[in-house]
């Protein structure tokens, strides 16, 4: 050969013979370099982290100012690992406060904030909102006198610093233990708990923020002390009580797109709630009724420890239904339908699902608690982690937050372990935080999910709506395409289809050993592969680290451009397709289902890869399925994702018996097959015939290995079901179940 000799990073060293040695002298194969097919290797960062602990969430103790007894405080995560909670009022005392706390997640440090300018009054049961990343908007409560505020104070995190903007238009009535979110600069307010003698709101109205003024007020959903979040231009409504004082499971939304009324600037007008009652407020700082909340910013109108500008309305007024379309889901039952009596909920939203933590109570043993999560656009419920995979039963959580990212969530809370006199440890209500990573229960975070109503999703392509013009359809239209057509200048081969084990292509774990440096390995002339897949190397340096960093290299696929990856070719051509879209949804020619999935997600190990990680482990939880289900474990093993693995040994349990005949699960390994039969504890048994249908009719098929199967639990949920139709196979009945939608 007359080629020059590459620099010394190359790794490239001629030979006496005049063929070519790469890194450790291990010579090519005879064929020239042009023939010569350089097999892919692991990544070398990833090869230190051979293994995983399973995760478990872990309980820190806080110091500093602890809050003590703070019920009905707000508590609310402001970004740069810190969280905020004001007012609220100590059970114990009575007293109700308006200290400002803040705890640093990073030093676990309480600190008492000094607050200046105008300071609110003392308060509980009032919501605190992020606005624009450094203010808190605090609206409404109750002050030391049980008196509902309809005020809005603002609070700015950097300046520590209290204003109170001049308020228009009508204010709505005052309330405590409502709900309520900011989107589209304005703040939404639903529901709560109002009026001289105390009855449940359904009311929803807005605060434009832009010009401070409050639009009129619609019938929404009677409620209290529940959740509200915005989600695909939707305002949705989930938990706490009804004016009957009972606890709902039911899930309501208001589609905020589609109706003028919620896109426009609220007109000018009285308020509602003064023309229930004629006299002037019997607590109002300025000695008048308060028709239009005037109060110039910078003033002291709001003095410590007393009542706040607020409107007492004494009766219902029928009010019109709000615009836009209103839908109602009530679920039942189900496996996986948590129970909103049984345990202390906390709600969130995080990556298009509401989160529901069931902690431990008094109520309430470990094993029924848990964390589950309703997918919203698919109405259905998954059980992410059982209760002891999260908590401890001594202690008990009273707040929530979650991160703006929807990836890490806090609860506060107290142990209930005897101190050392003796006492238990009740006082301290927020002396304890658990830190929870949400990606480990395959949430992809708000940053990385698509949202409806968006003009594209934010990492992957919508193969049936995203326009043309846009950058992944111009890239996916090149992809896999011959040189002439599309420019590629690289190709990539793989594992034919009926390939299990070749000879001729060596192992992974031939290469992948933690101690000795990898050596390059090339393919056998004689070794059977797929066809090529044609690719831009430009687009595979720019979007697959490891590759940049081997072609950097100028190793062997550097002069040959040719690599060959040695899995699956349909997983392989998915990969790639992956590093030309950011997406691995369903594909009917580049990624046709959940068996590429897991493959991908092994690459992903295999190839130091977290956000494809992320999204595969996303998509796998909640599409898990018989077909699929003991690959899927496989597969999790391959790639060290424990809470997967529990996951899919789970399901694979619970429905054995059409597990086993799947081809997926013919196609294990003998010793996969020991492995996952050996999850099951030691003295569980497979039941079936007349005993799995007394089973399956008493438990629904919850208490036998394979009883959600039976026919008898199938009949009780298309009778619990109305919408459940007889023609629905076993797999819609087991994920409907138990749902009413209006």
């Amino acid at each position: 050969m007359n080629l020059q000799q590459p620099g010394t990073g190359s790794g490239l060293q001629q030979a006496n013979s005049g063929q070519w040695n790469f890194g450790q002298g291990i010579r090519t194969p005879g064929s020239a370099s042009s023939n010569i097919t350089y097999l892919m290797p692991t990544s070398p960062s990833k090869r230190a982290k051979m293994s995983k602990d399973s995760y478990k969430p872990k309980i820190a103790r806080t110091c500093g100012q602890r809050p003590a007894c703070l019920v009905n405080a707000s508590v609310t995560y402001c970004g740069n690992n810190q969280i905020y909670a004001f007012g609220g009022f100590d059970q114990y005392t009575d007293e109700v406060y308006n200290h400002v706390l803040r705890l640093e997640l990073d030093t676990l440090q309480w600190t008492l904030v000094d607050n200046y300018g105008d300071i609110p009054g003392v308060r509980m049961g009032h919501t605190a909102c992020l606005w624009q990343g450094s203010k808190l908007l605090v609206y409404g409560g109750e002050n030391e006198h049980r008196e509902y505020l309809s005020d809005l104070v603002i609070y700015d995190l950097k300046t520590s610093h209290w204003t109170q903007p001049e308020i228009r238009g009508s204010i709505p009535k005052g309330r405590a233990r409502h709900a309520a979110a900011v989107y589209d600069d304005k703040l939404f307010v639903v529901g709560g708990l109002a009026g001289t003698e105390t009855y449940t709101l359904d009311e929803i109205c807005y605060l434009d923020l832009k010009t401070w003024t409050w639009s009129r007020s619609w019938s929404f959903v009677p409620r209290f002390d529940h959740s509200t979040w915005i989600w695909g231009g939707r305002i949705w409504v989930f938990g706490g009580l009804g004016p009957d004082m009972e606890r709902t499971g039911e899930l309501w939304s208001l589609d905020l797109k589609s109706s003028p009324a919620f896109r426009s600037v609220p007109a000018f007008g009285v308020s509602e709630s003064t023309m229930e009652r004629p006299g002037p407020s019997p607590r109002s700082h300025f000695g008048q009724q308060p028709q239009t909340q005037h109060v110039p910013a910078g003033s002291s109108g709001y003095a410590a420890n007393s009542s706040s500008v607020q409107v007492r309305g004494s009766s219902l007024t029928a009010k019109p239904v709000a615009p836009g379309a209103i839908a109602s889901t009530k679920f039942i039952s189900g496996p996986n339908v948590p129970s909103p009596a049984q345990g202390t909920h906390f709600h969130c939203y995080s990556s298009g699902a509401l989160l529901d933590f069931v902690t431990p109570a008094g109520t309430i043993r470990l094993s029924e608690c848990n964390l589950s999560a309703l997918e919203l656009g698919a109405q259905q419920w998954q059980k992410l982690a059982e209760g002891p995979e999260i908590f401890d039963p001594s202690y008990r959580w009273h707040y929530c937050a979650v991160n703006e990212d929807g990836t890490k969530a806090w609860l506060l809370g107290c142990a209930m372990e005897p101190s050392e006199n003796g006492a238990a440890n009740f006082e301290e209500y927020l002396s304890d935080v658990i830190s929870l990573d949400l990606q480990e229960f395959g949430l992809l975070g708000n940053d990385l999910t698509w949202e409806p109503g968006t003009e594209k999703p934010k990492t992957s392509v919508n193969h049936a709506t995203s326009k043309s013009s846009s950058l992944g359809s111009n890239l996916a239209a090149m992809f896999d395409q011959s040189p002439e057509a599309s420019g590629s200048d690289f190709i990539i081969t793989a594992n034919k289809e009926d390939q299990i084990e070749d000879d001729d292509v060596p192992a992974a774990s031939s290469f992948t050993t933690m101690d000795a440096p990898q050596t390059p390995q090339f393919l056998s002339a004689s070794a059977r592969t797929s066809a090529p897949i044609h690719v831009h190397k430009l687009i595979l340096q720019a979007r697959w680290p490891h590759f940049n960093r081997m072609y950097n290299s100028q190793m062997s696929e550097f002069h040959t451009k040719k690599l060959h990856i040695q899995e699956p070719y349909t997983v392989v051509r998915a990969f790639l397709y992956y590093l030309y879209t950011d997406s691995i949804e369903r594909h009917p020619e580049y990624c046709p289902g959940l068996a590429e999935v897991a493959g991908l997600l092994v690459m992903s190990d295999v190839y130091d890869m977290p956000e494809l990680r992320l999204q595969c482990i996303h998509r796998l939880s909640r599409e898990l399925d018989v077909e699929h289900a003991a690959v899927m474990w496989e597969r999790a093993g391959t790639a060290n994702e424990e809470w997967l693995r529990r996951r899919a040994a789970t399901y694979c349990l619970t429905h054995w018996g059409r597990v086993v005949r799947t081809e997926g699960f013919k196609s294990l390994s003998r010793r996969s097959m020991i492995e996952l039969m050996e999850v099951i504890d030691v003295d569980g048994r497979v039941i079936g015939g007349e005993e799995l249908e007394v089973v399956g009719g008493f438990g629904g098929g919850k208490f036998g290995v394979g009883g959600s199967g039976s026919e008898a639990a199938r009949r009780g949920a298309r009778a619990q079901g109305g919408h459940v139709g007889d023609e629905m196979d076993e797999n819609e009945v087991q994920d409907d179940e138990g749902m009413e939608i209006n």
